[in-house]
């Protein structure tokens, strides 16, 4: 019976749309890397000097592995970059770290939609791994409201998604200011960079999409919208 179930195709743009989405941060961000910073200046000593600038002496820059697993962890107060990244004086990396110290400045303001998602982020995590189980058990057992709370769970998944939109967007809005303003890259250098960061956030459009047609989906085979023949 779940085996095959029509309302996968609902998923089908969503699918499309986040295959295209990592494709295009890929390749951007790859052809930035190749373009140096008139500057000099590396990822790191620009992240740095960002920090300082906004009186975060004490939220440190480190070095992590992997390829784009850049990220600021406000827990610790540290903004850490990918190998990758770190030594880099491209245009890209630059970017990648500006919007990462983007985040620690908003994390320090007590920026509200960051404030939300750090909020929902054990919401999303009960949500996608239990929602389809809850579903399922729901359906199975023939408990209509178990299913129900399946689908609230993972509501709580697209909120989180769609709470991230202003997040990112305000981050990468930030570094692209400071990189002008503070003399990292010239006005000529922001439009391309700017691309590396629009880029990126296509991937948490897409996650957004995705999710909500996700949970249209849900919805369905759940019966809360519409009703599937027997």
């Amino acid at each position: 019976m779940f085996f095959w179930d029509p309302t996968f195709v609902l998923l089908i743009p969503g699918i499309i749309i986040a295959a295209w989405a990592q494709m295009k941060v890929s390749s951007t961000f790859d052809k930035y890397y190749r373009v140096r910073a008139v500057s000099g200046v590396t990822a790191a000593q620009a992240a740095r000097r960002i920090l300082n600038q906004k009186g975060l002496d004490d939220v440190t820059v480190e070095v992590i592995p992997g390829k784009l697993s850049d990220h600021y962890d406000p827990r610790a107060k540290a903004l850490r970059l990918s190998e990758q990244v770190y030594h880099s004086s491209s245009l890209a990396a630059i970017g990648v770290a500006a919007h990462e110290a983007g985040h620690a400045m908003q994390h320090d303001e007590g920026y509200v939609p960051l404030s939300i998602r750090a909020s929902l982020v054990p919401v999303a995590q009960f949500g996608s791994s239990a929602a389809w189980i809850l579903l399922l058990l729901g359906l199975l057992l023939g408990f209509p409201g178990l299913a129900q709370i399946g689908v609230y769970a993972f509501a709580g998944v697209v909120l989180f998604q769609l709470v991230t939109l202003p997040v990112e967007y305000n981050a990468s809005s930030r570094a692209l200011a400071l990189l002008e303003g503070g003399g990292y890259l010239s006005r000529e250098e922001i439009p391309q960079t700017k691309k590396v960061l629009d880029a990126a956030a296509l991937t948490y459009v897409a996650a957004a999409l995705m999710g909500i047609l996700q949970l249209i989906r849900l919805l369905v085979i759940s019966g809360m919208l519409g009703r599937r023949d027997e």
